[in-house]
């Protein structure tokens, strides 16, 4: 299962940016936010797959109103779902790590209700036309394990909708960090000093918060005059979690660990 056009990842990760051709080599398996698979779960998931592919930055993964979108898992770099108004104004629907699904809602619709884009270069795993429905029809279990990861991002999107809805500036802001930082610290991705890779620009901010960019940088800059937080060379540091978190009115909880196809 040769990939096309591997490009590396753009962000450091804590493992090879490219995906192994054998699913008992994937360096993200060794990550402590997902749940151990069986030798078996392994085979399955390997006889799903159809290859792998790289998308460099800025490249489209997922068309909007696609037809016949493929099932993908993000192995490294970032990526965005989004949807776009006709006048081509964006609303960023939320950003996909490492073990995120991408094309999940499109397996039970006719065309895509959303793009996919890729921040950084990408490298993505591809699975076959019938993965989900072998997965439903053969492997209970990790049908459900697909059932839970949609039930999760249900989640943060219902979260989003109260942050764009509700929240002012400061809040929307803060929470973004909080929630970007605590999902690349669970990844392993921060570095010793806490600091985490950071690629989106303040634009992908606005855009995923529903503020203006000069809103957005006008609060940025607040808050890091506040002491909470440092953007600098593509990385986030979160300088003060407790008071940042009190803004964005951010629970944290111990997360259950994530299935990983």
């Amino acid at each position: 299962m040769a990939a096309s056009r591997i490009a590396p990842a753009m962000n450091a990760v804590a493992h090879p940016s490219v995906c192994p051709r054998q699913c008992e080599d994937c360096g993200l398996r060794r990550s402590p936010a997902f749940t151990p698979a069986s030798a078996a779960e392994l085979e399955t998931i390997e006889s799903l797959r159809s290859g792998s592919l790289s998308v460099p930055a800025g490249g489209t993964l997922i068309r909007e109103r696609q037809l016949n979108a493929r099932l993908y898992t993000l192995y490294s770099g970032w990526a965005m779902r989004y949807k776009t108004l006709s006048d081509g104004r964006r609303q960023i629907l939320n950003f996909l790590l490492p073990g995120d699904l991408a094309g999940l809602q499109q397996q039970f619709g006719e065309v895509s209700s959303h793009g996919v884009e890729a921040i950084t270069d990408c490298h993505f795993c591809l699975f076959e036309d019938d993965a989900l429905w072998s997965l439903y029809r053969e492997h209970a279990r990790m049908g459900y394990d697909v059932t839970w990861l949609a039930a999760r991002e249900e989640s943060l999107v219902d979260e989003n909708l109260l942050t764009t809805g509700r929240r002012s500036a400061p809040e929307r802001v803060a929470m973004l960090l909080m929630q970007l930082h605590r999902r690349l610290e669970r990844l392993g991705l921060t570095a010793a000093d806490g600091s985490a890779p950071f690629p989106i620009n303040q634009q992908h901010i606005a855009d995923a918060l529903g503020l203006s960019l000069v809103h957005t940088n006008k609060t940025l800059r607040r808050l890091a005059q506040m002491g909470l937080h440092e953007l600098s060379g593509g990385r986030l540091r979160i300088l003060n979690a407790r008071v940042l978190a009190r803004i964005a009115e951010f629970y944290d909880s111990i997360p259950r660990l994530a299935p990983l196809l």
